[in-house]
């Protein structure tokens, strides 16, 4: 007989940057979004810097 191995617990992963993008969007889009979010943080950080 041949044993199962136990499924290992899953590590939760942080998807809450995703949370408004809707279901069944293409990879442009979340480009764009994710894009639009990090140029949002480089212009804060450009702001903290002066």
């Amino acid at each position: 007989m041949s044993e199962e191995a136990a499924p290992e617990e899953e590590e939760e992963i942080d998807t809450s940057h995703l949370d408004d993008m809707e279901d069944g969007c293409g990879c442009a889009e979340v480009w764009e979004h994710l894009s639009e979010g990090r140029d949002g943080d480089a212009d804060a950080d450009a702001a903290a810097d002066d």
